[in-house]
């Protein structure tokens, strides 16, 4: 039995589940919509860290679902974000937690978000974008994908 009727977009309905069940078992939250505004914070937060060149990489192996709010207000135009300090990264997913008045960790939270991503995006192209990070924002991702 199909949920939409339409099988692409079953599909993606199927594949991204498992990235905020994931996500909702890692950060022990049991808001799933918290859960996805978590995910999406971060995606655009690294996002907005990457050339487009390598946004457009790592866009490439989401699911569908999760690619369009990837894609989400983002302007392909303006130059990279250069956070170089996790406070300032940060400060991104605790500026958009403000605005939806919910008290989270943001740490916590990208931690949570890149551990996922390092299980379901291929070896390689979390290796191009850990290449474009400087070492205080690589210690976010899980110690097995620096080494």
């Amino acid at each position: 039995m199909t949920m939409t009727g339409l099988d692409t977009f079953d599909a993606t309905i199927q594949k991204t589940i498992p990235w905020i069940n994931e996500l909702e078992k890692e950060l022990k939250w049991e808001n799933k919509h918290q859960v996805f505004q978590g995910l999406r914070a971060t995606l655009h937060t690294l996002r907005d860290r990457l050339t487009v060149e390598e946004a457009a990489h790592l866009g490439a192996q989401l699911p569908i679902l999760l690619r369009g709010f990837y894609y989400e207000n983002w302007r392909p135009g303006a130059k990279p974000t250069k956070d170089k300090t996790k406070a300032e990264f940060l400060q991104h997913i605790d500026h958009y937690f403000r605005n939806v008045n919910a008290d989270i960790d943001a740490e916590t939270l990208v931690r949570a978000v890149f551990k996922v991503m390092s299980q379901r995006v291929s070896p390689g192209e979390i290796a191009d974008v850990l290449q474009m990070m400087p070492s205080a924002l690589k210690e976010l991702w899980p110690e097995t994908v620096r080494t």
